[in-house]
C-alpha cells in the first residue's frame, strides 16, 4: 500500500512538469489582406479565418483591403460583424490601386442585407497607416501577413518612411516585426495569375525586395479544389452573408457547378495552421516580369510554393467544414 501511495504522490508531483513540456500552441498574430469583390472565394477565406479565431488558432489583428471597390470596407465590416468581431480594424488602400466590384453583385447585396457600421471606404483606416501602427506595437518576428489579393499594400508598406508609429523604414519594420508572408499569388512553375497581373509594379517590388520568407499558394492549387456547395445546401443555416455570397454566385457560372475554385481559402488555412499536412513546399524564388507573368528560379532562396499533398476530396471536406462555422 505504501508503495502505491508513493507512486501516486510521484505522479501528482510530476503533472506540472508534464504540462510545461507540452505547452499549448500560441495563436498566430495575423493581418488578413484581401481584394474581396472581384471573386467570392475571399468570403470563404474570411469564414475560415473567423472559425479558426473562434477556436483560438489565430488572433486577427486587422482585415485590410487591397482593392478600392466602393463596397469593400462595408463588406469587410458585414462579415466581421456577422462573425461577432465588429470592432476589428479595417483598412482600405489609398492612392494608386485597382478598383473592381463583383460581377455577380453579391457584394452590394450583402451590404444591403446585413448590419455594418462602415458606409464608405473613407470611414475605414488608411491601409498603410494601419499596417505601420499595428506592426509597431507587435513583438518582434511575431506577425504573419496573409494576402489573397493584389500586393499593393505590401509594396506601399515596403516604401513607407519613418513616422509617429516607428522610426524604422517600411522594409526595416517588416524585417523586424513580420515572421512570414503567405500569399495566394503566382502560377507555378510559370504562368500569369490575376493577383500578380493586376498590379505588376507592386508585385515586382514585393517579390524582389520583401525581407522575410514568402509562402505561395499558386493558381494551380486553388483551381483544383472546389468548395461552397455544402454551405449553400445547408438548410439549417438560413441567414448568413457567407452563404449568400456563394448562393448568389455559384448558379451564375457553369464552371462553379461543383463548387467555387478555392484559391484564397488554401492560403488562409496554411497561414494559420501551417502548410503541413496539406501541402509540400518547393524552395526557390518567384521571378516577376513587368507584364505580371512569373517564372520560378529553383536556385533562389526565400520563397516557397505549395504542391498538393493531402488528397483533394479530404482538403475540400476540411475547408467546407471550416466555412460552415
Amino acid at each position: 500500500m505504501n508503495y502505491l501511495i508513493s507512486c501516486l504522490v510521484a505522479l501528482l508531483l510530476s503533472l506540472p512538469l508534464l504540462a510545461q513540456r507540452q505547452p499549448t500552441q500560441a495563436p498566430v498574430n495575423l493581418i488578413f489582406d484581401t481584394d474581396i469583390g472581384p471573386d467570392y472565394d475571399d468570403v470563404g477565406a474570411m469564414a475560415i479565418l473567423h472559425t479558426l479565431a473562434d477556436s483560438g488558432r489565430v488572433n486577427i489583428l486587422a482585415t485590410v483591403a487591397s482593392n478600392q471597390s466602393p463596397y469593400i470596407a462595408a463588406v469587410l465590416d458585414v462579415i466581421n460583424t456577422y462573425c461577432k468581431r465588429p470592432n476589428l480594424p479595417i483598412g482600405v488602400v489609398r492612392g494608386r490601386a485597382v478598383n473592381l466590384t463583383a460581377s455577380q453583385k453579391w457584394d452590394s447585396v450583402l451590404v444591403a442585407r446585413y448590419p455594418h457600421d462602415l458606409v464608405s471606404n473613407a470611414q475605414a483606416d488608411d491601409a498603410l497607416t494601419l499596417y505601420r501602427r499595428l506592426l509597431a506595437k507587435q513583438p518582434d518576428g511575431s506577425v504573419t501577413i496573409c494576402t489573397v489579393g493584389f500586393l499593393t499594400n505590401m509594396a506601399n508598406l515596403l516604401d513607407s518612411k519613418p513616422d509617429q508609429f516607428s522610426p524604422l523604414s517600411g522594409r526595416e519594420l517588416v524585417r523586424k516585426k513580420v515572421k512570414r508572408l503567405v500569399s495566394m499569388a503566382g502560377w507555378f512553375p510559370s504562368g500569369k495569375e490575376f493577383n500578380v497581373d493586376r498590379d505588376p509594379v507592386s508585385s515586382q517590388r514585393v517579390f524582389n525586395d520583401w525581407p522575410t520568407d514568402i509562402y505561395l499558394s499558386g493558381f494551380e492549387i486553388g483551381y483544383a479544389i472546389h468548395t461552397g456547395l455544402p454551405l449553400v445546401q445547408n438548410a439549417a443555416l438560413q441567414q448568413s452573408p457567407i452563404k449568400d455570397a456563394f448562393a448568389i454566385s455559384i448558379p451564375l457560372s457553369k464552371q462553379d457547378a461543383g463548387g467555387r475554385m478555392s484559391w484564397d481559402e488554401t492560403a488562409v488555412l496554411a497561414a494559420i495552421n501551417g502548410y503541413e499536412p496539406y501541402f509540400d513546399l518547393v524552395p526557390g524564388r518567384l521571378v516577376c516580369a513587368k507584364d505580371g507573368s512569373n517564372t520560378w528560379n529553383a536556385a533562389g532562396r526565400g520563397h516557397y510554393y505549395f504542391v498538393q499533398k493531402m488528397p483533394i476530396p479530404q482538403l475540400e471536406s476540411e475547408l467546407n467544414r471550416l466555412m460552415m462555422r
